[in-house]
């Protein structure tokens, strides 16, 4: 199973083989006759891959990886890198959006985590911390650039529904939504607060870490924010009026 595991865990991170040789430090010849299972690795180099795609050794090669699906909620998720100051407490390390794509291949790696920048915020109640800066306007009115700080969540059971989180998405990236568990608990439903920006469901094997929203630092005023936000409604509700007279005419 292990040539068809490795394709598949290269396709759901949407790479070429080319780059995953590079990453791997393998000719891509190589990589390539792992994938149609004419050759195998040595253990040296299964442990490399199965740590490049956050898998362990076991699953690589007595599951198939495109029929698993998780049993249920009770899954924990992968365990966590953590740093910690002098004072022996957790720090709070933020991934910007440039190390977005470092964060996504390493957030297990602990000497990848000691390298991002950190922050401390007091009054937090005991837990382990990141902050992440967030993009996009679909989590209105916070805006693009502003940081989250979530807590991590150890169990998919933990999930509440209707809270936001912090996704660490194993082919999409970091995204900011608000979830709601599937009635058959194998995917959770992605909703944006942006109502523009339709829901979409995430199965649970997809979900590398997942962080409850906490506090987030905002850098524009949120007044201004929310008007700006009413005014692009008004526009984008004008325009669908706009258009549905015009087919009302012809």
């Amino acid at each position: 199973m292990f040539g068809d595991n490795l394709k598949f865990l290269r396709e759901i991170k949407k790479i070429s083989q080319q780059q995953a040789a590079d990453d791997l430090g393998l000719p891509r010849t190589t990589l390539g006759d792992y994938e149609r299972n004419h050759t195998e690795p040595n253990i040296i180099t299964l442990c490399k891959i199965a740590k490049y795609f956050s898998m362990t050794v076991d699953d690589l090669l007595k599951q198939q990886l495109s029929e698993v699906q998780p049993k249920n909620l009770d899954r924990d998720l992968k365990v966590l890198a953590i740093t910690v100051d002098p004072l022996n407490r957790q720090n709070i390390e933020l991934v910007s959006v440039k190390a977005e794509a470092g964060y996504l291949q390493s957030f297990q790696d602990p000497q990848y985590i000691k390298q991002l920048p950190r922050m401390y915020i007091p009054n937090l109640h005991q837990g382990s911390y990141r902050a992440f800066e967030i993009r996009g306007d679909s989590m209105l009115p916070l805006e693009s650039g502003s940081i989250v700080i979530g807590q991590y969540t150890e169990k998919l059971s933990d999930i509440k529904n209707d809270h936001t989180y912090v996704v660490i998405h194993k082919s999409d990236g970091i995204v900011y939504k608000r979830l709601r568990v599937a009635k058959d608990k194998k995917e959770v439903q992605m909703i944006s607060d942006n109502t523009l920006y339709p829901p979409y469901t995430l199965p649970f094997n997809q979900i590398g870490e997942l962080w409850q929203y906490k506090a987030h630092i905002a850098f524009n005023d949120m007044k201004t924010t929310l008007d700006r936000h009413s005014d692009d409604r008004i526009l984008d509700i004008q325009d669908k009026v706009n258009k549905m007279y015009s087919k009302v005419i012809k």
